[in-house]
């Protein structure tokens, strides 16, 4: 009889489009948040403490992983770190949102940002996945990750959170050469951040464009998708790379021409037939609605086996929210989409 596969394994065959015995399982932004474990121990530190002590951001990480054995660990950390890393700080909003200590208003803004010594900055972050392998070994896969760099430079702009992106987008018209040196600054630290967390142990890394659906149809390429190639092309295969744009739907080609292994895909759309859309040796991630973690368990649990069923047969395919946890996740939710899953 062979011996049953690892959790790392399983969910690396799934990035490879390998045949798989079940769909491996992880959600965006299970570190945290919504455990009664993440709330105790975050009664003592903000939430940049947290992120920046790499014994309490490999402890938040391993949360879920002990209560849920989920295949992969997603380290703790957050995207504006690279920002600070530049030399903008921020600051998490007791009321949600996020707060940049400025705005980024003129080319005196975007020179004063230093891409070349991010990492004497946010070296926690990899020492964070290095006490997180020592602790999981290679029973589960460890994914690390960053922000496109649209997203980032939307925040950057805007001076914090924005639905809508209107400032950062009407600088795109107005001032694109100073737009594109933001965006190259911000490629070059999220390259120099990224290959420091796959040097430390991570398996996986994902680029989060969550505002990439703001942009007009015509500017995605210019504005994110060439941007996230060069990331993808600078890890040159060294380890599979996850793609999240949300709400690209109209601009899938572009996306693929990323390069990314696998692309996440949010829950607005069916994922069979999405999935059936892209290249057979794309991967895909997804896309479970988030709201579900705040329904009955019943009511998760039957959801997931509709997704799972739509997906079968279809190698490479990644089970994972269409979006991140909700604060306010209810754990039995959680807990039945994940038993779901593992007994597929």
């Amino acid at each position: 009889m062979s011996n049953p596969i690892t959790c790392r394994e399983r969910f690396l065959r799934a990035c490879r489009c390998e045949p798989n015995d079940r769909p491996p399982i992880w959600m965006m932004r299970q570190a945290g948040r919504s455990l009664p474990e993440y709330r105790k121990l975050k009664e003592g530190y903000r939430f940049t403490e947290l992120v920046q002590n790499p014994e309490l951001a490999a402890e938040v990480t391993l949360q879920p992983i002990r209560r849920f054995g989920y295949d992969a660990a997603v380290i703790f950390s957050d995207i504006l770190v690279v920002a600070e890393a530049m030399g903008q700080n921020y600051e998490l909003l007791d009321q949600g949102g996020v707060r940049m200590d400025f705005e980024l208003n003129s080319q005196a803004d975007v020179d004063k940002l230093d891409a070349s010594n991010v990492m004497d900055h946010i070296a926690y972050t990899p020492e964070a996945i290095k006490l997180v392998r020592k602790e999981l070994g290679t029973e589960h896969a460890i994914i690390g990750f960053a922000g496109s760099p649209w997203t980032l430079a939307s925040f950057m702009i805007e001076g914090g959170s924005s639905r809508e992106n209107t400032r950062s987008r009407a600088m795109l018209y107005s001032e694109p050469a100073l737009c594109r040196q933001l965006l190259e600054k911000i490629t070059e630290a999220t390259i120099t951040y990224l290959k420091a967390q796959i040097a430390a142990g991570a398996d996986v890394v994902q680029i989060f464009d969550s505002q990439g659906g703001t942009l007009a149809s015509g500017l995605f390429w210019e504005v994110s998708g060439q941007w996230m190639k060069q990331i993808v092309d600078a890890i040159n295969g060294e380890v599979p790379t996850i793609v999240f744009a949300r709400n690209v739907h109209h601009n899938w080609d572009k996306v693929i021409k990323t390069g990314a292994n696998v692309q996440g895909i949010d829950w607005s759309i069916d994922l069979r037939e999405t999935a059936d859309r892209l290249p057979s040796n794309v991967a895909v991630q997804g896309n479970l609605d988030p709201a579900l973690l705040n329904a009955s368990p019943e009511a998760a649990a039957a959801e997931t086996r509709r997704l799972l069923d739509s997906m079968r047969g279809r190698s490479g395919f990644i089970f994972n929210l269409g979006h991140g946890v909700p604060p306010d996740a209810d754990i039995a939710a959680i807990e039945a989409i994940a038993q779901t899953v593992q007994s597929a």
